[in-house]
């Protein structure tokens, strides 16, 4: 009943029943689109990523993709920089890979064969001075996404990977020195990707979350690894793939176990409120808030990994205050928004906060600190080119244009119109 109930949301036509059941367990295997909403269907009730091999339903001479050798992800992952360096900035991306294909990388990177001996032998010897290059790459490139955007630091990381982390990793290194290497070079993949996503290019974005995740698996960094899940989470809650989100906040969890740090368990806690709270799941967001929540009250700052730097004080509030509002209790997303701005942010998460803020405003119907909030907002903005952050602009955009006729919105629309009409 849940695959036809989950086809019909896509548009499709399926009147599966216990017979068609009884003929899968038989071995007959069902339309493509049919095997990808069982394996849905699974991997929401087990909380993990199911893939056809799971369920018995892999074509013949299907790739297992849990069998993807490191060695053609050294080959492939410098070809795909080298192919996105030369992509004109007027492309467009194709679709997001959907389904099966989207959670075949967190299928690889959660389970064996894990890689044994990751040396490699080339013209270049990498050493510890090439590592702290790349790590600083990773910080250098994270700190100019916070403050320009990812349209204006895209192109920077990506010529950054060809010229020297494409190098590196076809160079020569022992076991130990590539593991760390790949932990390093995937850490700026993980930018790149964070850069594609802000942009707008989601299927570059995959590719380079996947590259990363494969990184990490190689470089034996569960902690890095969990990292980059929290960005397809993200990702996932985008493309409103609400359910694909929640699995893979429960991969991430599970497989970084230990290795988990506070600030990234609280945010992809927070990450599972919101999408809950997108299905309309009131307890299953209260109950992910709690857990954020409590997550967070034991963050040590200086026992965090670099990555987790973007986990400042009043994020959680602020995801908070955004699954609260879906589920319009506004009263209770007005505190957490409050209080997420009581708090210190960088400059790209000071503008979700006052978008957040300002929505929250408008839908208790607060119009001239709607007003106030969003000119704050727009304030902040300059200097930054972010889809993502205009998408946010937008949705207050929508709301003041609901009160176009009072006196306090005015100007602001105005404002607001202008800023979203200039290219980039």
């Amino acid at each position: 009943m849940r695959v036809n109930e989950l086809a019909d949301v896509q548009g499709r036509k399926a009147q599966y029943d216990h017979t068609a059941v009884g003929r899968w367990l038989r071995g007959q295997r069902p339309r493509e689109w049919a095997v990808e909403l069982v394996c849905q269907v699974l991997a929401a009730r087990l909380r993990r990523p199911v893939c056809p091999e799971d369920v018995g339903m892999s074509r013949a001479g299907e790739t297992d993709p849990t069998a993807v050798p490191l060695s053609a992800y050294i080959e492939r992952a410098p070809a795909m920089w080298k192919a996105d360096r030369h992509r004109p900035d007027e492309d467009r991306d194709p679709d997001a890979l959907r389904g099966l294909s989207a959670v075949a990388a967190v299928w690889q990177w959660e389970n064996p064969p894990h890689d044994l001996d990751v040396s490699h032998r080339g013209h270049v010897r990498v050493d510890d001075g090439d590592l702290e290059v790349l790590r600083g790459a990773r910080t250098h490139y994270e700190a100019m996404y916070r403050q320009a955007g990812g349209p204006a630091t895209h192109r920077r990381v990506v010529a950054f990977l060809n010229d020297y982390a494409a190098p590196a990793i076809r160079g020569s290194y022992s076991d130990e020195t590539g593991r760390e290497l790949l932990r390093a070079v995937g850490g700026v993949v993980a930018i790149a990707g964070i850069c594609a996503y802000d942009s707008d290019r989601q299927r570059t974005a995959q590719q380079y979350f996947h590259q990363a995740l494969r990184m990490a698996k190689a470089g034996g960094d569960r902690a890095f690894g969990g990292y980059v899940i929290a960005l397809l989470v993200n990702q996932a809650l985008h493309l409103r793939e609400y359910r694909q989100a929640m699995a893979f906040v429960q991969a991430g969890v599970r497989t970084a176990g230990p290795h988990l740090s506070p600030a990234l368990a609280a945010d992809l806690f927070a990450m599972q409120a919101n999408a809950h709270a997108r299905i309309h799941d009131k307890a299953g967001t209260h109950d992910a808030m709690r857990e954020a929540e409590a997550r967070a009250a034991t963050i040590r700052r200086t026992e965090e990994p670099p990555e987790t730097g973007y986990v400042q004080p009043g994020l959680v509030e602020a995801q908070c205050a955004e699954a609260l509002l879906r589920l319009n209790d506004t009263s209770a997303a007005q505190a957490y928004a409050e209080e997420s701005m009581r708090l210190d942010a960088h400059a790209r998460g000071k503008v979700h906060r006052l978008g957040t803020v300002a929505r929250v405003a408008l839908a208790r119907g607060e119009l001239d600190r709607a007003a106030v909030t969003t000119n704050l907002m727009l304030d902040a903005l300059q200097g930054m080119e972010s889809r993502r952050l205009h998408e946010h602009l937008r949705r207050v955009q929508r709301q003041l244009g609901r009160h176009a006729d009072a006196a306090a919105v005015r100007d602001v629309l105005d404002r607001v119109e202008t800023t979203l009409a200039m290219p980039f």
